[in-house]
């Protein structure tokens, strides 16, 4: 099925992908969606919308999602299972396939206690690994998870998300492949500062093949400062910047300067992972501070961003 995605002609032909990331506001402000569009225009080639980021309210990645594709640039449509139950996510899919977005994240959503309604009751209706399944299928075979068919066709490009330095290890490269048997097209790693875990990781991935059956994007994020860095080992779960990288970021300073050599060091990171066999992009997550994207990009080479044109007679 032709999904007419940037993002997968792209991959498909070769050329080492970008995407980064935008955070819809916390309400219908669309003038701050519109600013961040500016920022990203031309630094990448396929654009993230968070789904409730860190369970916290905030504009749909739907309504996102359309606006991004009224302005020209691709919408990667995160959804996470946190939220709404099988029939909500398919009626949303129906409308955002509607809409023109073509790429979609799947995910299993950070729990709500995380945010601003902590008492609100969740719903994980399905994981992210049964949710790549039901859209496979929606996409493949053109029904339903309950098995009614469809009416009009659902050219989506399916992404999904794995976190290399989660514990066990071992299950880590387990968990990526029952996303590619359940239908996964791509997928974006949490955030890169652990080098050498993560060469670890890929080693395992290319000893198994699964860089072949999926695309596999780097996770990168930029740090503001030392104080940002500490925050991630203390409080977020399954990611660990290497004392010597907290230090470096100390040693910059503060504000500007240290804004600075986290750019840098993001750059950095981007050419060691681009070198790595079977990386095949990077995912920039520069969570609100999307200002930071172009000079990162510049600064790893990966501008100017390629142009695929349609190949109105091949799969894409």
């Amino acid at each position: 099925m032709k999904s007419g995605s940037n993002l997968e002609r792209i991959l498909k032909s070769g050329a080492f992908a970008v995407t980064a990331e935008l955070g819809p506001p916390k309400g219908p402000d669309l003038q701050v969606v519109h600013e961040k569009i500016e920022l990203l225009r031309g630094n990448c080639d396929a654009v993230n919308l968070t789904d409730n980021q860190t369970a916290i309210v905030r504009l749909s990645s739907a309504a996102t999602a359309a606006i991004l594709v009224q302005e020209g640039l691709e919408p990667v449509m995160q959804v996470t299972c946190r939220d709404r139950n099988r029939l909500a996510i398919q009626a949303d899919l129906f409308g955002a396939v509607a809409l023109g977005v073509r790429n979609l994240l799947c995910l299993t959503g950070d729990h709500q206690c995380f945010g601003n309604h902590p008492g609100a009751k969740n719903v994980y209706d399905m994981d992210s690994i049964q949710l790549i399944q039901m859209v496979a299928r929606m996409r493949d075979e053109g029904l339903t998870q309950s098995g009614d068919p469809i009416e009009g066709a659902m050219p989506l490009f399916i992404g999904g998300a794995a976190n290399p330095f989660g514990d066990p290890f071992e299950f880590r490269v387990i968990r990526l492949a029952k996303k590619i048997a359940a239908g996964v097209n791509f997928i974006q790693t949490q955030c890169i500062f652990d080098l050498p875990r993560f060469r670890e990781w890929m080693k395992r991935v290319v000893d198994q093949g699964l860089h072949e059956k999926c695309y596999i994007m780097a996770g990168v994020m930029p740090l503001k400062s030392a104080g940002a860095a500490r925050y991630i080992n203390n409080n977020v779960a399954g990611i660990k910047v290497p004392d010597a990288l907290v230090k470096r970021m100390s040693d910059a300073g503060r504000g500007k300067k240290a804004q600075a050599e986290g750019i840098k060091l993001c750059a950095e990171i981007i050419q060691e992972v681009r070198e790595i066999e079977g990386v095949r992009g990077v995912h920039i997550m520069a969570v609100e501070w999307e200002a930071a994207i172009q000079p990162i990009a510049e600064m790893a080479g990966l501008l100017p961003r390629p142009v695929v044109p349609v190949d109105t007679q091949g799969d894409v």
